[in-house]
């Protein structure tokens, strides 16, 4: 059995990038729904027993869709600080100077292609084994763990992400989010 994780900050936290209304529906209903949902699908699935991970990567249909919404979620929640330091360092940093040349080239290309998504989705910051970076855009339930990558950051596109903030500003919500990402676990996550 799946549970809804817990946040590793108070629900007023990330304001005014996330409300605490955003992340009450965001967290407390939309997440705990694909939780809720994800426990009665696995039932007699032969899923049971795996990690979440492992149930992304073998199931289709239904249970990939509310598996990989757990995932996605899961990651992005516990990405984000109150107070984070504001940029990359070390490795991570590095390579993102090597792939792009600076973190700002970096950060456009990512809201483009998070503005550009049509529909809804994820867009993603993921490493291939060799540690080179790939940001890509999947859709709906969509991880990038799928095609044997590392996922590292992600932006939420789904509307119920943003929609109580900014309403159709897909573009202001993704350029707001940068002020919370905590670059220490996504480093941690890099792990290069």
């Amino acid at each position: 059995m799946f549970t809804l994780i817990d946040l590793p900050y108070a629900p007023n936290a990330l304001e005014p990038v996330i409300s605490a209304q955003t992340l009450s529906f965001h967290h407390g209903k939309h997440l705990q729904a694909y939780v809720d949902n994800l426990n009665k699908l696995l039932h007699g699935s032969g899923l049971e027993n795996l990690a979440l991970e492992d149930i992304v990567k073998k199931s289709n249909g239904a249970i990939f869709n509310n598996a990989g919404q757990i995932l996605n979620h899961n990651l992005y929640f516990t990405q984000f600080a109150p107070a984070p330091a504001t940029e990359p360092t070390g490795k991570l940093a590095a390579q993102i100077a090597k792939q792009w040349g600076s973190v700002d080239a970096f950060k456009a290309e990512f809201e483009a292609k998070g503005v550009g998504l049509f529909g809804s989705g994820w867009v993603w910051l993921a490493a291939e084994a060799d540690g080179t970076l790939i940001i890509c855009q999947e859709p709906n339930a969509g991880n990038p763990i799928t095609k044997g990558l590392t996922p590292l950051l992600t932006f939420d596109v789904w509307e119920h992400a943003y929609y109580l903030d900014y309403q159709n500003r897909r573009a202001g919500h993704l350029s707001a989010l940068w002020g919370i990402v905590n670059w220490t676990e996504i480093e941690r996550r890099y792990g290069k």
